[in-house]
C-alpha cells in the first residue's frame, strides 16, 4: 500500500520530536531509585553527642516495652482494624506468641495476628540496629537565635561530637546540619555557621564529609537563596580539597511565597534548578506553613486541610524530577505527664492513656503521608519512632501482596514486549513500582528474599534500577 506520508519527512518530523521527548525526560527522570530515609529527626545544636543516635533508639525501646509490652497492647493501643480479636488474658497472648515465633513465614501469614506481631517484631528490631534513619543538627528553629559568640562555639562542638560520632560509627546513615535561613537579617549569620561547622569538621576528618551529608537551607522563598548557597558550596569546596559537587542541599516547603510567588506560579522548579543539581529533597515544615496561612497555634496540624493543598501542590511541581519529598513532624509528643516511681494506679492510666492518645496521632499523621505518597516525615522526640515504624511497617506489610501482582504482572510485560524503543517509558513506569519494595527493604519492613516474590533475582533486585532489569532481560530473550 503506498503511504501519503514521505519515509524522510516522517523521519525528520519524528528526530525533532525525539528531540523534545529527550529533553523532557532529562527534566523529568522520573522516581530516583537512591536510598530514601523514612524520617529526619531534628535535634538541637546544643544537645548533639557523639552517641545522639544509639541513646535515642535505648530510650524509643524502653517508651515502646513500658506502654506497650507486646504486639497485642501496641495494636490496642492504636486501636488497629480487629485488635477487639486478640486475646486479653496475659496467659493467652503468651501462648498465642509463642505459636507465631514457631510457624514459618509463609503459615504466620494465614494467623489472623500475623500483621500485629510481625510490626511489633520488626519494630523492636529495627529500634535495636538503626534506630535513627536520618538525623539534623539543628541550628535553626531547635537551637533559636542567640549570641553570635554562643553560636559560634555550638557549631565547633556540634561538628568536635559529629567527628567523634564518624570514628566510633555511632552516627545514622543519613546526617546534616540545618543553618538559619538565608532571609535578610539571618543570611550574615547562616553562613557563619556553616563556614565554621564543615571547617572544623573536615579537619579533624582529614577532608572526609560523613557518608550522606546534606546542607538544609531553610525558609527558601526564591531561587536566588539556593544560588548563593551552590556559589557558597563551590567557595568551600575548593578551599577544602573536596571533590566538586561533594556538598548538596534541601530546601523546605514552609511558606506560602514557595507555594505561589507575586505572578501566581510555583516557583519550586526554578528553586530546584537554581541549585544546579545539589538540592536532593523537599521537606514540608508544617508549623511555619501553617502559620503562614494565618493558622492560629491550637489548630497547627499536620492534619489541617492546608498542608494536604501544599503536599499536592509540591507533588505536581517536583513530580517525576528525582526530588525527594517529605512531610512535616507531628507536634503531639507521647510523654506522660506524671514522673517518678511511687505513681498511683489513676496516675499510671493517665500516664498511659496521655501516651497511647499521643501514639494514635502520630500513626495517623503518619499513615495519611504514606498514602498521599510522601514516604519521609520528621520527627522530634525518640518517643516518636517506636510509632513512625509502626505505621511505616503497617502500611508496606499491608500493601505487599498487592504491589507483588502489579510488579510481576508489569515486568512480565514489558520482558515480552517486541517494542525496542520504549525501554525508557518503561523503565520509568516500572521504577516507581520498583521503589515500593527498595523503601520496604531500606527502612526492614521487608527482606529482599521477600521481594523475590515479584520474579525478579536478588542481582537485578540490587541494581535498584529498572531501566538495567529491562535492559537485561531483552539482551537475554
Amino acid at each position: 500500500m503506498q503511504l501519503a506520508i514521505a519515509e524522510n519527512e516522517k523521519e525528520q518530523l519524528l528526530q525533532e520530536l525525539g528531540k523534545a521527548n529527550l529533553r523532557f525526560q532529562q527534566v523529568y527522570p522520573g522516581d530516583k531509585p537512591d536510598r530514601q530515609p523514612v524520617h529526619t529527626v531534628y535535634g538541637g545544636a546544643n544537645l548533639f553527642k557523639a552517641d545522639t543516635c544509639v541513646r535515642m533508639g535505648e530510650i524509643a525501646r524502653r517508651h515502646l516495652y513500658t506502654y506497650a509490652p507486646n504486639f497485642v497492647a501496641l495494636a490496642r493501643a492504636l486501636q488497629l482494624e480487629g485488635h477487639s480479636q486478640l486475646p486479653q488474658r496475659q496467659a493467652d497472648i503468651a501462648r498465642l506468641e509463642e505459636k507465631l515465633e514457631t510457624l514459618s513465614d509463609e503459615a504466620r501469614k494465614q494467623e489472623p495476628a500475623w500483621l500485629y506481631y510481625t510490626v511489633y517484631k520488626k519494630i523492636v528490631r529495627k529500634l535495636t540496629v538503626e534506630a535513627v534513619e536520618d538525623f539534623r543538627i539543628d541550628f535553626e528553629d531547635g537551637f533559636g537565635n542567640r549570641p553570635d559568640e554562643e553560636e559560634d562555639a555550638t557549631a565547633i562542638a556540634a561538628a568536635k561530637e559529629l567527628a567523634q560520632g564518624m570514628q566510633q560509627k555511632t552516627i545514622s546513615p543519613f546526617i546534616g546540619i540545618r543553618i538559619k535561613p538565608f532571609t535578610e537579617d539571618l543570611k550574615h549569620r547562616g553562613v557563619r555557621t556553616l563556614d565554621i561547622f564543615l571547617t572544623t569538621l573536615l579537619q579533624l576528618t582529614g577532608g572526609v564529609l560523613p557518608h550522606n551529608f546534606v546542607v538544609m537551607l531553610p525558609k527558601v522563598t526564591i531561587p536566588e537563596q539556593a544560588a548563593t548557597l551552590v556559589r557558597l558550596f563551590e567557595l568551600l569546596e575548593k578551599a577544602h580539597g573536596l571533590t566538586a559537587g561533594a556538598l548538596k542541599m534541601e530546601t523546605m516547603v514552609e511558606a506560602t511565597q514557595i507555594i505561589m510567588d507575586d505572578e501566581g506560579r510555583n516557583p519550586l522548579m526554578r528553586i530546584i534548578r537554581a541549585s544546579e543539581g545539589r538540592c536532593i529533597a523537599a521537606h514540608f515544615g508544617t508549623y511555619d506553613y501553617t502559620a503562614s496561612c494565618g493558622i492560629t497555634a491550637k489548630y497547627q496540624t499536620m492534619a489541617h486541610p492546608v498542608c494536604d493543598f501544599a503536599h499536592h501542590i509540591t507533588k505536581v511541581a517536583l513530580g517525576g524530577t528525582g526530588i525527594f519529598l517529605s512531610d512535616g513532624a507531628t507536634n503531639v509528643i507521647p510523654v506522660a505527664p506524671h514522673k517518678g516511681d511511687q505513681l498511683t494506679f489513676a496516675q499510671l492510666q493517665e500516664n498511659q492513656d496521655n501516651v497511647h492518645q499521643a501514639w494514635r496521632i502520630g500513626y495517623g499523621h503518619t499513615m495519611h503521608s504514606l498514602i498521599n505518597g510522601f514516604y519521609q516525615g520528621w520527627d522530634l522526640n525518640p518517643a516518636q519512632l517506636p510509632m513512625r515504624y509502626a505505621a511505616t511497617y503497617h502500611f508496606f506489610l499491608s500493601n505487599y501482596d498487592d504491589a507483588v501482582f502489579r510488579l510481576k504482572t508489569f515486568v512480565e510485560r514489558a520482558a515480552i514486549s517486541t517494542l525496542t524503543k520504549d525501554i525508557f517509558d518503561d523503565a520509568a513506569t516500572g521504577q516507581g513500582l520498583l521503589n515500593f519494595f527498595l523503601k520496604a527493604i531500606n527502612c526492614g519492613a521487608i527482606s529482599e528474599e521477600e521481594a523475590l516474590a515479584t520474579g525478579l533475582t536478588l542481582e537485578e533486585i540490587r541494581s535498584r534500577s529498572f531501566y538495567r532489569i529491562l535492559e537485561g532481560r531483552r539482551k537475554h530473550r
